[in-house]
């Protein structure tokens, strides 16, 4: 894996985890939260579809399924760890 790829997954991660947590108050983890287990789930994401095959057509060299599984990785790990975080709260 390339250092481009690497920080394009972060970032993708990053705005998935913002964007859940913008979209539902009860998953969020605040903004410094939501960007870094966003940024970890977006490592995960893209490398789970790269184990299981998935690819897509590349743009500018930018896999796009990546890109997806990225900012879907961010966003499904940032809403399991804010619901388990404000359901533990209550």
């Amino acid at each position: 894996m390339g250092t481009m790829e690497l920080i394009i997954q972060l970032i993708a991660g990053a705005v998935g985890g913002n964007a859940i947590g913008a979209a539902g108050k009860s998953m969020s983890l605040g903004t410094a939260g939501n960007t870094v287990v966003g940024a970890l789930g977006g490592l995960g994401g893209s490398q789970l579809l790269g184990m299981i095959g998935a690819t897509a057509a590349s743009a500018g060299g930018i896999d796009i399924m990546g890109l997806l599984g990225s900012a879907g990785g961010g966003a499904i790990l940032t809403a399991i760890i804010g619901l388990i975080k404000n359901k533990a709260m209550s």
